[in-house]
């Protein structure tokens, strides 16, 4: 197992799969009274947030206190990150204090690689800038094995703000890897030219979801990021839900095992309409429990399984 997971580019095919039947082991224990393993007690674990969150945050806390673990939550607002602390003092003071692992979210593309250069515990990239999300990446993946029976083959349609989105990037490359076919859908303005060909050979490019929809096993659509967003890439959120928008008719063009995912959290009414959200062949709500067996997959391998 590696050290740390900073990408879905750091996963081989095998890796990948030991954390997801992993993943599917652990999900065995929300189903008891006690929902507890000792298999990370002793250990500490810091979720260091630089960016507002909630289901990832709770998921890896979750996670980790399932474990056993000794949680830590940082956040920079009220800290002496305000006052002006760099990220390598904050790495420093937690390494002081016996961190033996950091889930990391933080603003700028990178962060989490030049963590794992200052502490020596595990570091886990839980969102940074618009690079990669790779937990939300073995996360979808669990999901789509789950509920399909398989990942190699299958054809995963990738569908809205590609641009501003580390889930995409993360989802290119870890499904790529465990031999899924994936496209990317949505306007020209927010597809960055050549991210197919960059990411992962044979990743195919489309701006028409209709056309791309009738052959897809998978539909997983991205939040548009208008936080992230200082210029027009769309004339107005009526015209992107007109053509890029999952609504019910657009739904029953899919073929009947489809399924469709979402990262979260939704823009109800533009990318997705509450109608396929709330659907049986929605996985939104199956991809957050997921999400919590994921996590405990990495931490355990990270810092109590391979490595003892």
């Amino acid at each position: 197992m590696i050290k740390h997971l900073l990408s879905g580019g750091d996963l081989d095919a095998d890796t990948a799969t030991e954390i997801l039947d992993t993943a599917a082991e652990m999900a065995t224990v929300a189903g008891r009274e006690i929902k507890k393993l000792p298999a990370l007690r002793g250990r500490t674990v810091v979720n260091l947030f630089y960016e507002d969150s909630t289901r990832t945050r709770i998921s890896f806390e979750a996670a980790a206190k399932r474990l056993s673990a000794d949680v830590i939550n940082f956040s920079a607002k009220g800290s002496s990150v305000t006052k002006g602390e760099s990220l390598k003092d904050t790495a420093l003071t937690l390494q002081a204090m016996g961190a033996d692992a950091v889930v990391v979210r933080h603003p700028a593309s990178g962060a989490p690689h030049r963590l794992a250069n200052w502490v020596d515990g595990s570091v886990v990239n839980a969102g940074d800038g618009t690079h990669e999300h790779p937990t939300q990446a073995l996360l979808d993946a669990y999901t789509m094995r789950s509920r399909l029976g398989r990942l190699a083959g299958l054809s995963v349609a990738v569908v809205g703000d590609v641009l501003h989105s580390r889930v995409a990037r993360s989802n290119v490359l870890l499904l790529s890897t465990l031999g899924a076919k994936v496209t990317l859908v949505g306007p020209p303005t927010l597809i960055p030219v050549d991210i197919a060909g960059a990411l992962a050979p044979g990743t195919d490019v489309s701006y028409d979801l209709d056309c791309v929809l009738p052959n897809v096993d998978v539909v997983m659509m991205l939040r548009v990021q208008r936080e992230r967003m200082n210029d027009s890439y769309f004339p107005s959120a009526r015209e992107y839900a007109r053509r890029y928008g999952l609504d019910g008719p657009r739904m029953r063009r899919l073929p009947e095992h489809a399924i469709v995912m979402h990262p979260g959290p939704m823009n109800r009414g533009m990318e997705i309409t509450p109608e396929v959200a709330d659907s049986p062949r929605s996985t939104i709500v199956e991809q957050v429990t997921n999400g919590v067996s994921v996590r405990m997959a990495v931490l355990y391998l990270l810092l109590g399984g391979n490595n003892r």
